[in-house]
């Protein structure tokens, strides 16, 4: 079910893309939509934060997904790069701080104030799912020397809990106002996505 989802989400976003590109006659950069897309997790966060849970939704749907789409444009445009991959998955972990911040602080001030040791615990693990998948990658490079960056930012893509599967949960329990459920979800299924990441590398190294 998940791969599905996770499908669905890319082909959306290579459609957009494709749009985009059409619209921009090529002009709309992929490291263009990088930026523009953590620039909007400012307000993401603040709205998360002072409570205004719909609004955050409706802009989490709308850039949180950029991840997806800078890559799909990059793709289309011929332009992946080192650069823009290394961009995109900092970016990517900014994000990630600043919403897990604004959820934290919204359930410290709310009717949860203990989930928001929950926040934190979701921003470590999601930041660990991406670590262990960085120095695997870093791991893998320096015993192989044939596979391109592309490749590499392929292998361990894997796990229960990936990076857009994050986003899905958040925005769905923005709606319904479940933010203290969501949290506590991330921070543990996060955990065993790393964890499951760590086994797949570990094998790969053997």
């Amino acid at each position: 079910m998940i791969h599905h989802v996770k499908i669905a989400i890319r082909s959306g976003m290579r459609w957009i893309a494709k749009r985009l590109n059409q619209a921009t006659r090529g002009k709309l950069t992929p490291n263009t939509v990088t930026l523009s897309g953590f620039v909007m997790h400012i307000p993401i966060a603040l709205l998360i934060g002072s409570g205004h849970n719909l609004w955050a939704a409706v802009l989490l749907l709308v850039f949180g997904l950029f991840d997806t789409l800078d890559g799909e444009l990059a793709r289309l445009q011929n332009r992946d790069s080192p650069r823009g991959m290394l961009l995109d998955a900092s970016t990517d972990r900014l994000k990630e701080t600043l919403i897990y911040s604004g959820a934290g602080y919204a359930l410290a001030l709310g009717s949860h104030p203990a989930a928001a040791a929950w926040a934190a615990a979701a921003c470590g693990s999601s930041l660990s799912v991406s670590y262990v998948k960085a120095k695997g990658e870093a791991a893998i490079a320096a015993s192989r020397t044939n596979l391109t960056h592309a490749e590499l930012n392929r292998l361990f893509g894997g796990g229960l809990l990936s990076f857009e599967i994050r986003m899905v949960v958040l925005i769905v329990s923005l709606l319904v106002n479940q933010l203290a459920a969501a949290v506590i979800v991330i921070a543990v299924f996060a955990g065993f996505t790393a964890l499951q990441r760590l086994m797949q590398i570990s094998k790969q190294l053997a």
